[in-house]
């Protein structure tokens, strides 16, 4: 019996043995997993210290507070000057100032009323770019018979005290006397040496006949001539100097307003001296839109022009 039971016992060996080998299999592929890790690493660590140094100095100069502005004004001029191709070169537009100006005039200048409210004229004086700033100011004084500018007093001595040369102007009335209205004129201006010549503003004919209007006018004109002893100008549009003054006030400084044009085409013959040609400048002081001039001579001519 005893042979019986160890007999009976041994084919059970075999069972015991196949088992545990099923496992072994398994613990290949948590090998060959680990494999593309370390090779991934590498690649990581491929860069050749060289280009790391020449990309963080590139950072370096891009972030630098010293070469950063130098950057970008660079950018700017070359964006302007790709955007300029094909403009005219005489007509371009000035930042600061918020409007296209002929570049081919050196002495600008601008007009203001109450409609600017109050100026700080040491800022106009200052405000600046390239060659283009402030030299002269035309101010309205006076409008009919009875209506002074309030704003007159203060522009006309505070303007004065920068340096800006200053010239005085009348809001010209058809209807009313000529003469009445340069006397008026007159009462409210104290014309000084070195200021530019007084402005007679014609823009209208008030439901008067042309023939009329003229006669008004040319009575105001003839009496600041004789108090002032320097002869006025007169400032109007365009289209309203074609259609009632030319020819007849031929002799006279003519100061006249085209907007948004490269060039002002009044006639070869046509003896302008200023030209309104915007009348929407930003200009440093002033919170209002204000009118931008050019003068057509230089400066030597520019100061002939002034009251001796």
């Amino acid at each position: 019996m005893y042979f019986c039971s160890v007999s009976a016992e041994t084919p059970k060996i075999p069972k015991l043995t196949t088992t545990p080998k099923k496992p072994q299999p398994a613990r290949k592929p948590a090998v060959r997993k680990k494999a593309p890790a370390k090779k991934k690493k590498a690649a990581n660590n491929s860069w050749p210290m060289s280009l790391k140094i020449a990309i963080a100095g590139l950072l370096l100069v891009l972030l630098s507070p010293f070469y950063y502005g130098y950057v970008v004004k660079l950018f700017a001029s070359t964006w302007r000057w790709v955007r300029d191709i094909g403009t005219d070169p005489n007509y371009r537009t000035y930042k600061s100032f918020a409007i296209d100006i002929p570049r081919k005039y050196n002495i600008h200048g601008i007009d203001v009323s109450y409609a600017q409210g109050k100026i700080d004229w040491h800022k106009v004086k200052s405000m600046q770019e390239d060659s283009v700033h402030i030299t002269f100011a035309f101010i309205k004084a006076t409008e009919g018979l009875l209506t002074v500018d309030p704003y007159f007093k203060r522009n006309w001595r505070e303007a004065a005290k920068t340096g800006i040369t200053c010239g005085a102007y009348h809001y010209f009335r058809p209807y009313k006397s000529g003469l009445w209205q340069a006397r008026f004129f007159l009462q409210n201006v104290d014309v000084e040496q070195g200021d530019l010549p007084l402005v007679v503003d014609i823009e209208q004919l008030d439901n008067t006949q042309p023939a009329k209007m003229r006669q008004e006018l040319q009575t105001f004109l003839n009496h600041i001539q004789k108090k002032t002893h320097v002869k006025p100008i007169i400032y109007s549009g365009l289209s309203f100097y074609r259609d009632y003054l030319q020819g007849y006030f031929d002799e006279y400084p003519l100061w006249i307003a085209h907007y948004y044009k490269e060039e002002l085409k009044a006639g070869k013959n046509t003896n302008w001296w200023f030209w309104q040609h915007s009348d929407k400048a930003h200009v440093n002081g002033i919170n209002h839109a204000v009118d931008f001039n050019a003068f057509k001579g230089d400066s030597l001519t520019f100061r002939g022009m002034l009251i001796p």
